[in-house]
């Protein structure tokens, strides 16, 4: 892999593993953890909730995360800096299909009427809406770890907006149902949106059933 980079982090030194880098970052993870795993839960996703980022506790992912533990922002940046990719997100992104990242495929017949040019190699795939809450939830458990002192239901649009709006790597459908997500959730708050999620949820779930119930 050819990696190009400063070989320095933000703070112009190269980062350094210790035990109190460790320690800090297994209570942020575990901490952004559980704020998911209560999202999930308070919309019926006790599966992604319990399983959420446990990827993260591999020595793949946390030795890394620890190393490049930064507090108010992601340690994959850091790596990013200091050595011009991130193999922990790579590692992560891999394996948990919250992440719209993971949902890749390389392009085949089926798709080549969709809304990519027909020679593009690899194309976004639509997620499943299960997946797409729990990206919320992330997105949402990730603003209140990092700034939990001036946290705003804003916070997640606002972050979506500066970083991943035009980003060609999300089917267009996920783009427009997560930041349909994300703008009720600034303009009309956790409960309202949670409310909403259930409902849709529910519904979508006794649609596939009556539909099972007759084939």
């Amino acid at each position: 892999m050819n990696r190009v980079s400063s070989g320095r982090n933000r703070t112009g030194q190269r980062s350094r593993l210790t035990l109190r880098k460790a320690w800090l970052h297994f209570k942020t993870i575990t901490h952004h953890r559980h704020l998911v795993l209560r999202g999930c839960f308070a919309v019926g996703l006790y599966r992604q909730g319990i399983l959420h980022d446990l990827s993260k506790y591999m020595p793949s992912e946390f030795l890394v995360g620890a190393r490049y533990y930064q507090g108010d922002r992601s340690p994959n940046n850091a790596e990013r800096e200091e050595t011009g990719a991130s193999l922990a997100w790579l590692h992560h992104k891999g394996r948990n299909r919250h992440h719209y990242e993971y949902w890749m495929d390389y392009n085949a017949h089926s798709v080549l009427n969709g809304p990519y040019p027909s020679d593009a190699a690899i194309v976004p795939v639509k997620m499943p809406g299960r997946y797409v809450v729990e990206m919320l939830m992330d997105r949402i458990a990730a603003s209140k770890t990092y700034h939990p002192d001036t946290y705003r239901d804003s916070d997640p649009l606002g972050y979506y907006l500066r970083g991943n709006k035009n980003d060609v790597l999300i089917h267009p459908e996920t783009a427009a149902l997560l930041e349909k997500l994300l703008r009720m959730l600034a303009e009309k708050g956790e409960t309202e949106t949670f409310s909403y999620i259930r409902a849709h949820l529910h519904r979508k779930r006794r649609k596939k059933t009556a539909r099972e119930g007759t084939s």
